[in-house]
């Protein structure tokens, strides 16, 4: 079993930046390609960003790139989303998953990603006030 836990999501105005972390159990010999996502209220959750499990590889939703940036620490056992330039629209509660099948392009072309997940922290909420 994996534990994800997400941190650093709170209230910042837009232009600001923000770092997400994503803490997780994953033992440093199992190597789970890992995924950002994000769920706005009323709406479905969508792929954010995506890296290798090397951290070699890394994806982007068109609609962050350039602003945010994943990457991972895996001595701590950490992933990471620094996210700047924020817009009011980046207001969602922010997801980091495990996939220990797919890799991290599949995590951003898929369709399907959100539910093939093998794992899923709780979230961590990103509010951005105009």
């Amino acid at each position: 079993q994996v534990q994800l836990v997400e941190s650093g999501g709170g209230l910042v105005q837009a232009g600001g930046s923000l770092r997400l972390s994503c803490a997780n159990s994953v033992r440093t010999s199992s190597r789970y390609d890992m995924g950002w996502f994000r769920q706005a209220p009323g709406k479905a959750r969508e792929f954010v960003a995506a890296i290798s499990w090397s951290g070699s590889n890394t994806y982007y939703a068109d609609s962050v790139k350039g602003r945010f940036t994943i990457s991972r620490d895996n001595s701590e056992s950490t992933v990471y989303l620094q996210i700047n330039s924020l817009k009011p629209e980046d207001t969602a509660v922010y997801y980091c998953g495990a996939s220990s099948s797919m890799s991290a392009l599949s995590i951003s072309v898929r369709s399907d990603s959100v539910g093939a997940m093998d794992y899923w922290g709780a979230g961590t909420l990103v509010t951005v006030s105009s």
